[in-house]
């Protein structure tokens, strides 16, 4: 049953107003009592305010003009208050102004019955309001190189993205929106690792380096771990955060594999999942044989920005050269030559080929044909890395990784019978 059924319909919004009103304004008040400073407003101005706002609102009967104009005769009393706040106290702060002039836009918005945004406006204000030294705080941690690489993922993301055509073009059915998601997809994981190492990079353990290093790339970071190897007797944790790593991307292929081809995600990612997580607990327990006391003293990993537009244009070319040719190898060389491909491209970089092949497959490649690929390039690409971790890394170490890598290649080639 209703409780506000037998209210008027203005009634049930004046009671919204104030609810919501007197919640900024209870924020308001706990502010002035905390503060030795001076404050304006507390939890009866902001309700007034709100209050304002709806009633110019009803008599208007929604106009802009008029609620604009009360827009600004409110924003004219909130700026004599800055202005004797500037006065008695010196606090250049202004955000309490700010929240009673959403104040007055929540009070508009309930009569034009936008509930929702009112709401979120009032949650969005005494969120901002009560995290102040919170805020304040992240704001002198975040360095200019973390905003400039976000603004750089926003430009891949939300500028270049929507202006690319979305539909297939030449005779290998290149589609330009398509192939510039997969950029995005693979630099959003990417991203997303590099955020988490910078904010943690001061831990310096060796096993939460090769978890997030994976899911960005376990090459670098397989060849980063055999190189410290070097500067640490504990072969064990070295040879067990090797093969996390590589554990962590199959793991990200078959994430990957699930955004961009449903059909090759039936065929891949649960075995990829299952591989990629038996590679994670085997290589933690590996870590802890022997000497398990981690490096606590080791310099972190620095993450490279993933986020250089350079490098996305490189993956795009790869991208794109990985379709066209995918197209020329199966026309001219059948499947031996897709399997070859695949053969070659793992020992560089899986993401560009195995993205290639969800864009690729029942169009230009057959799901059977297209199935195999992956797990082949994989298993390149493990060969590879344990070939760097033999030849970078301590004697031991390298000798664990290069067992580890191998095997796992073999599971991977093993997924083909399934």
């Amino acid at each position: 049953m209703d409780l506000f059924t037998w209210l008027p319909p203005d009634a049930t919004r004046v009671l919204f107003v104030l609810f919501l009103s007197f919640l900024i304004g209870l924020e308001r008040e706990e502010r002035k009592i905390s503060d030795e400073q001076y404050a304006f407003g507390g939890v009866r101005t902001f309700p007034l305010i709100g209050l304002i706002g709806y009633c110019i609102a009803v008599l208007s009967r929604g106009e802009l003009l008029p609620q604009a104009a009360g827009f600004a005769v409110v924003a004219a009393f909130l700026l004599m208050a800055y202005w004797h706040r500037l006065a008695v106290s010196g606090n250049a702060g202004v955000a309490g102004e700010m929240s009673g002039l959403a104040t007055y836009l929540v009070g508009a918005l309930i009569f034009h019955e936008m509930y929702w945004l009112a709401t979120a406006l009032t949650v969005s204000s005494v969120i901002l309001l009560e995290l102040k030294a919170q805020l304040e705080n992240l704001a002198k941690r975040i360095e200019t190189t973390d905003i400039l690489t976000f603004a750089k993922f926003l430009l891949l993301s939300a500028v270049i993205l929507p202006l690319l055509p979305n539909q297939a073009l030449t005779e290998f059915q290149i589609n330009p929106f398509k192939a510039w998601l997969v950029v995005v997809a693979v630099s959003a994981v990417s991203y997303g690792s590099y955020v988490l190492q910078r904010l943690t990079k001061a831990q310096g353990s060796v096993l939460f380096s090769a978890l997030v290093g994976g899911a960005y790339s376990s090459t670098v970071t397989t060849v980063v771990l055999a190189r410290r190897s070097r500067e640490s007797g504990q072969a064990h944790l070295y040879a067990g955060g090797i093969l996390v790593a590589s554990g962590m991307m199959y793991l990200r292929l078959a994430a990957l594999l699930a955004l961009f081809n449903r059909a090759l995600m039936m065929r891949l990612s649960l075995p990829f999942v299952v591989l990629g997580c038996i590679a994670v607990l085997a290589g933690w327990l590996w870590s802890r044989r022997g000497e398990v006391e981690a490096a606590s003293g080791m310099a972190p990993m620095e993450p490279k920005n993933p986020l250089e537009i350079s490098a996305a244009l490189l993956f795009a070319a790869l991208f794109v050269g990985m379709l066209v040719a995918t197209r020329l190898v199966v026309e001219h060389l059948g499947h031996a030559g897709v399997y070859s491909l695949a053969t070659l491209m793992g020992v560089t970089d899986v993401d560009p080929f195995i993205m290639g092949m969800t864009q690729s497959a029942d169009s230009l490649t057959p799901l059977p044909v297209a199935k195999t690929p992956p797990p082949i390039a994989a298993a390149s690409n493990n060969l590879a890395k344990g070939v760097y971790a033999f030849v970078l890394a301590e004697r031991r170490a390298g000798v664990q990784s290069l067992v580890f890598l191998l095997t796992l290649a073999a599971g991977g080639l093993a997924l083909l019978l399934v």
